[in-house]
């Protein structure tokens, strides 16, 4: 069976999928209030600025890929409006259904899909805009997955992909001593679960720099692909326009 990486182990492409999933089953309770303590707030600005450069307008359709707790649909819900439509999907049961709560929770009445990203369930030309937002680095084949996206996406739409990147050399160190001490220690106490915390910090360290993952996408036919770093390059928000 072909092999990939899972954090920093080596395994079978079915067992990361397997052991993937157990991670977010593991979390998804308790995802939103880590996400605020492990970055300080700071996730809720990155999602913002990534809807404000999307720049959906009324009408739009939205695509939100391994959308999870549902952040970024419900605020593109609200931008789309009445006449727009947002579809939220993930691959893990137990995080749509966090996602599916709060949206109904919200009165959004937005679709919801559980679906792989490497074979998306819609047809082509379909979204004008396709966001993923820290979810591709989990994605045994990131490049499939991109192809679908922009496969879905219709001539003029965009493509934006928010994820954990390359930070800033100078603070390399503090930022390891962060991810591999501080945030296992958080799971713990928190979710229960230093384990899964200790992958995140182990994907991060795998998952294509900005450089490549700008390449990546222009490799999967997107193109116009920029990259805004933010914090530090902490985060790294990709956008590609499908021509």
């Amino acid at each position: 069976m072909p092999q990939t990486h899972f954090g920093f182990e080596t395994v079978d492409e079915k067992e990361k999928a397997q052991r993937v999933a157990g991670v977010f089953s593991s979390v998804a309770q308790k995802y939103d209030v880590m996400n605020d303590l492990m970055s300080a707030g700071l996730h809720r600005l990155w999602k913002k600025f990534t809807i404000d450069i999307a720049a959906p307008r009324p009408g739009e359709r939205v695509l939100d890929v391994a959308g999870g707790t549902a952040d970024l649909s419900s605020a593109f819900a609200r931008k789309v409006g009445a006449t727009g439509q947002v579809w939220l999907t993930d691959i893990n049961n137990a995080m749509l259904g966090v996602g599916r709560d709060r949206l109904l929770d919200e009165g959004v009445l937005a679709p919801v899909a559980q679906c792989d990203a490497e074979k998306l369930p819609f047809p082509d030309n379909h979204f004008d805009i396709v966001t993923v937002a820290f979810g591709l680095r989990n994605m045994t084949h990131k490049d499939r997955a991109l192809a679908e996206m922009r496969r879905v996406l219709r001539p003029g739409g965009r493509l934006l992909v928010l994820e954990f990147s390359k930070v800033w050399k100078p603070l390399e160190k503090v930022y390891d001593a962060y991810s591999f001490r501080l945030l296992p220690w958080l799971g713990q106490k928190i979710a229960g679960d230093a384990e899964s915390y200790r992958y995140l910090a182990e994907s991060i360290r795998m998952h294509p720099d900005q450089a490549a993952l700008k390449l990546m996408m222009e490799q999967a036919g997107l193109e116009r692909v920029e990259v805004f770093n933010l914090t530090a390059g902490v985060v790294a928000l990709h956008r590609g326009y499908k021509f």
